[in-house]
């Protein structure tokens, strides 16, 4: 039986253009702090990732709480739409907080004022935001097939920002005449960039009512939506499927901002910056490619779970691919095994909303509450903790290495670790999620539930 069609293509393609948004902030922060931080403030790196990840201690907590509070909220626009709404005008602020730290003020004020600005953006409005537009793949339509095309869309804009922020950006700082000037004025124009995505993103879609939402399904006695932040956390932990797709997910944002420190490896290995813009093409097209094909081949799959494993497994032989080519100091075959990478890697990043609402629906079906806000802090705090942890372990292994900021040429010990970091971190990183998806076969649990339901 087909299933009840909710979306029209504009709803699809309005929704995905919110990861515009999202991504000015992401990949800004991810591929380019460090190294404006580091070459243009004079910070040292390994104190900035100190900051970082005494910084995400706060993700884990606001996460949750903000997921709870969607799943309490009730307003004319639904439960997401207004935290998604007015959470990304605190984000632009803060982003652009973080690139006019003074020159004028001592080294104490400048680690702080990038400690403070960085942990409200991440902790706060950021987390707010991003979990809202999560959340809305599981408030905006009960047809998986249109949560897969709406990750599918989501993730093509989402990638599709991030290679040309990398590819533009230290263009448009030179063009602007370099320097923390340069960097403030890029700064504003992705914060107005991404307020206007955003705000159209928001708009383009509109939520379910409750009664639409368990519509068909079994209804308990027990109230929804009455369990307090501790109850929502420990609704969290008992979910395994849950566990494996934020392990997951903290992985992959964790090789995405490894491979985004690439600006150290283009520079100070292949002798070229620019590199950077090329290989996030080699990343990010064949990323998008692999989106566009997901909803069909989790249809010809009759599921997420082989086509994700599968995938992965390509994925991980392509960063093998990458490291074998580095070490030959072969350019052109380092982007052919990063595209046969991205390109295996494709189909999580598309199915992932969808991966995750059939998680929520195994909560359902094991506990009778309905908390897809909550289950959707797994994508905050994955992007927030695995961008953070990757940046921190990048600022960490710079200074351990002698990383010397703004030198013509770094030491051999710099140059090892360089190494390590965009071809082993990553490579090991794929091989990790690999194994996890071994076992995430949430899908074959929800039926087998059901099954027993109607026994």
């Amino acid at each position: 039986m087909e299933q009840k069609r909710y979306l029209k293509w504009y709803n699809k393609v309005g929704y995905g253009s919110g990861d515009i948004a999202g991504n000015v902030v992401y990949a800004l922060l991810s591929a380019f702090v460090m190294i404006f931080l580091t070459d243009t403030v004079g910070m040292n790196a390994g104190i900035v990732g100190t900051l970082i990840a005494v910084s995400k201690l706060f993700d884990g907590i606001s996460d949750v709480f903000f997921g709870s509070m969607i799943d309490k909220t009730h307003s004319k626009m639904g439960k997401a739409r207004p935290w998604m709404f007015y959470g990304y005008f605190g984000c632009a602020i803060c982003l652009v907080a973080i690139f006019v730290i003074p020159a004028d003020i001592s080294s104490f004020a400048q680690y702080a004022w990038f400690f403070i600005a960085y942990t409200v953006l991440n902790a706060g409005f950021y987390t707010a935001n991003n979990i809202a537009y999560s959340a809305l793949t599981a408030l905006i339509t009960k047809n998986n097939h249109e949560r897969v095309q709406m990750g599918s869309i989501r993730f093509m804009f989402a990638f599709g920002t991030s290679m040309l922020i990398q590819s533009i950006t230290v263009g448009m700082v030179a063009f602007f005449g370099g320097g923390a000037g340069a960097w403030r004025t890029v700064a504003i124009i992705y914060a107005i960039v991404g307020v206007i995505s955003n705000t159209i993103s928001v708009m383009s879609v509109k939520e379910l009512p409750p009664e639409e939402l368990n519509e068909g399904e079994e209804q308990t006695d027990e109230p929804e939506e009455k369990y307090s932040l501790v109850d929502a956390f420990k609704l969290l932990i008992h979910n395994k499927y849950y566990l494996m797709i934020c392990s997951s997910y903290i992985l992959m944002q964790i090789y995405s901002a490894t491979l985004n420190m690439g600006i150290y490896y283009m520079t100070y290995v292949l002798n070229n910056a620019n590199l950077l813009g090329v290989f996030s093409w080699a990343i990010n097209i064949p990323m998008i490619l692999g989106l566009l094909f997901t909803p069909a081949l989790v249809a010809k799959f009759k599921g997420m779970y082989r086509l994700n494993f599968y995938g992965y497994t390509i994925g991980t032989i392509g960063r093998l691919g990458v490291v074998i080519a580095g070490y030959m100091g072969s350019v052109p075959l380092m982007l052919v095994c990063t595209a046969i990478a991205a390109l295996g890697m494709s189909p999580l990043q598309g199915d992932m909303n969808a991966l995750i609402a059939t998680c929520s629906e195994y909560t359902y079906l094991t506990t009778g509450k309905r908390i897809d806000g909550t289950m959707y802090s797994c994508t905050s705090l994955g992007t927030k903790l695995g961008g953070g942890i990757g940046t921190a372990i990048a600022g960490w292994l710079l200074a351990f290495s002698g990383y010397v900021g703004g030198a013509a040429v770094q030491s051999a010990s710099c140059i090892n670790m360089l190494h390590i970091m965009y071809l082993w971190i990553p490579m090991g990183i794929n091989l990790v999620i690999t194994l996890i998806l071994t076992r995430l076969n949430v899908e074959k649990a929800n039926e087998k539930l059901l099954a027993e339901k109607k026994v």
